[in-house]
């Protein structure tokens, strides 16, 4: 239909839809920036979602039971905070709207979550959102089979376009939600043939509609401008046993100069134009102008939820009192009051007889005492669980016929399993873990780091953490990955050399509330380290003194992991020759970052010599050897300095010189 048409046939609609083109053209046309022609493509459809289906409260936008709407498109955020400003979020002010992209504002390029009050997750790099979808679906519906559909009954609505469905991740993503028939997820699809380059058939030819329909899902169509068509099409989605795809055939920059070109994709700021555009819409008023008709209009959506929400709040009232904490206690993130003892127990047992294991194995060991008492943490592997050692018996399988389970075969899927986990810790009630193997960290990457950027507690379980994986090989031997997940901002990564410690860094990493967690943990047994038990958890410092010189403090060794008993080894060598060490373990380097200088200094006093140990890249050693008191004519590391290669691992370490006898030899040298 054109615009005439559209106009003369559904007038409210057109008006309250090109609020939402109006105020993003001004926006983007203030800042000079941003991009304008997904929203006004697709402010029909967004119309009609909040207006006729979608759940939400803007007085309580944190509600549990809300549906979630997810701007995977999320280059085009200035739809998103029109929606939330017209509908009546407090914080999207008007003068937010103005401020759009500018320096201290919360309307920012892309949608930011924490930022602003609606915005469900952090999009921009594209496929991130619909593969975050599947998660909030899955933990939709993996909560509603536990609390029962009293506490938790709610869609996931997504608006994604050609480059969500482009990227990688979003097979990955689509292939589960299939798979596991999850029927609250429907996307909305922004098919107008554009990206920035041109049109989609310069670079694609990939029949859509097919593919998603190949992977088990409900495949809909509708005109993306006509209400009646789009009202129809959600309709039929909410029946749906399975995912649905919505294709909404739309017209990118509807109504502008630039309709229907990729020029209609990026910021469209020619006054004339966006003038003309105005004058197309039947919209004869000023910059940022919505007449209070209009406004209350949108308001009116934005108070229809106020009822849904109070009635779910009596419901979760006539809860008993421990399932209404409970609710509470899962929804804050807030860890259980018996983790630490359940952590002590694991500690005491495993220095009353210790034993030679690798920590991925013992991480099984933790998870087997923490997961009966933490019934929100919710487990998997990207097709290595016999490697990962992330299922303990009780927790049952997720998939569409025991949704209450709470383990998840992803599949060979390390990225969507990432960015599913974040949906999972955005949607609430869930604490989720998953596992693969530390080279793979390479393919999880883009949704690690938006773990860190939104600070989710999610708890990467990366294993066969070093060249002592051993015959498989460089391609699966990691080197640099350490450093990479150091070097993300607002991340922990723990690296412990035995039981006792692994205990410990479980501990800290499900007890975050803002921070995900690497764990790196080896495929080889390893020795037990810790072996005077102690209640106090002393990972949580980053770094303590393990063993300490017997005479003079000449020589300080540091080491993590699987090479912290190479450090003792090479201690008791340099001792027998007189050279008083100290051995400091490092399980994580950000936590001993954000010590106060007196513990950093009672642990890295200056004076001695020192050496790392780390079968990984030097790089993030030299704050510790360097800095804090180091000096660089007394101080070396014992590690990688290129790939690895194929042989058993113990070949490995002395090949690559990483033992006892050749950190006695820099040590030497250094003395």
């Amino acid at each position: 239909m054109d615009i005439d048409t559209l106009r003369a046939r559904h007038p409210d609609h057109w008006m309250r839809a090109a609020a939402i083109r109006t105020l993003t053209l001004d926006a983007v046309a203030a800042a000079n920036s941003g991009h304008s022609g997904m929203p006004m493509g697709m402010a029909d459809v967004a119309t009609v979602l909040f207006e006729k289906h979608l759940k939400f409260d803007p007085k309580a936008p944190r509600w549990p039971d809300r549906d979630r709407f997810i701007l995977s498109a999320g280059h085009g955020s200035m739809l998103i905070y029109a929606l939330l400003h017209l509908t009546g979020y407090e914080d999207v002010t008007l003068d937010e709207i103005k401020n759009f992209r500018q320096w201290g504002a919360i309307t920012a390029g892309h949608p930011e979550y924490g930022h602003v009050a609606g915005v469900e997750t952090t999009t921009g790099p594209l496929g991130q959102g619909i593969a975050n979808s599947v998660g909030f679906a899955m933990a939709e519906a993996h909560l509603r089979a536990r609390w029962g559909a009293k506490v938790q009954d709610h869609y996931t609505w997504v608006i994604a376009g050609d480059g969500c469905l482009m990227e990688g991740v979003s097979q990955e993503a689509i292939g589960i939600a299939g798979k596991h028939k999850l029927n609250r997820l429907i996307v909305l699809w922004d098919d107008n043939g554009i990206t920035i380059d041109g049109k989609v058939s310069l670079s694609d030819a990939t029949d859509q509609k097919a593919r998603f329909a190949a992977s088990s899902w409900n495949v809909l169509d509708c005109d993306g401008h006509d209400p009646v068509a789009i009202d129809a099409a959600m309709t039929a989605a909410k029946k749906s046993d399975r995912p649905t795809l919505i294709a909404c055939k739309t017209h990118i920059a509807l109504g502008h100069a630039a309709q229907d070109t990729s020029k209609g994709h990026g910021a469209l700021t020619d006054k004339a134009q966006l003038e003309a555009a105005k004058i197309a819409y039947g919209w004869p008023h000023g910059p940022f102008e919505i007449p209070a008709k209009i406004k209350a209009e949108w308001e009116a959506m934005g108070t229809r939820g106020a009822a849904a929400h109070a009635e779910w709040k009596a419901r979760v009232a006539a809860l008993s009192a421990a399932k209404q904490a409970e609710l509470i206690r899962i929804f804050s993130d807030e860890a259980p009051a018996k983790l630490p003892a359940a952590i002590r127990a694991v500690k005491k047992a495993a220095v009353e007889a210790p034993a030679k294991l690798a920590t991925r194995s013992a991480s099984e060991k933790v998870l087997a005492a923490v997961n009966p008492i933490m019934p929100e943490t919710f487990a998997g592997s990207a097709d290595l669980t016999g490697s990962n050692n992330t299922k303990t018996a009780d927790l049952g399988v997720f998939n569409a016929e025991t949704p209450a389970g709470r383990y998840m075969y992803w599949g060979i899927r390390e990225h969507g399993m990432a960015a599913a986990m974040n949906g999972m810790a955005l949607h609430g009630g869930v604490r989720p873990y998953s596992g693969t193997f530390m080279a793979f960290t390479d393919y999880a990457r883009p949704s690690m780091r938006l773990s860190a950027l939104m600070g989710l507690p999610v708890v990467y379980v990366m294993t066969h953490d070093s060249i002592g994986l051993g015959e498989d090989g460089p391609t699966h031997q990691p080197v640099e990955h350490l450093a990479i997940s150091r070097a993300t901002p607002n991340t922990l990564v723990f690296r412990p050399a035995d039981l006792v410690e692994v205990a410990e860094c479980w501990e800290l990493a499900l007890s975050q509330k803002s921070t995900p967690s690497v764990m790196a943990l080896s495929r080889q047994n390893l020795a037990a380290v810790r072996l005077i038990h102690t209640n106090q958890n002393l990972s949580a410092k980053g770094a303590y003194v393990l063993a300490e010189a017997t005479g003079k403090r000449q020589v300080i060794l540091m080491a993590t992991g699987s090479e912290v008993e190479i450090a003792l080894k090479a201690r008791e060598m340099l001792e027998a020759m007189g050279i008083g060490t100290r051995v400091v373990s490092m399980p994580s380097m950000e936590l001993f970052a954000a010590q106060d200088e007196a513990y950093r200094r009672k642990v890295l006093p200056a004076g001695p010599v020192r050496v790392a140990i780390e079968a990984g890249v030097r790089m993030g050693w030299d704050r510790w050897l360097l800095g804090e008191r180091g000096r660089d004519t007394k101080a070396d590391f014992v590690g990688m300095s290129s790939f690895g290669a194929s042989a058993p691992y113990d070949r490995l370490y002395k090949e690559f010189g990483i033992t006892a006898e050749a950190t006695v030899e820099k040590v030497k040298a250094l003395l």
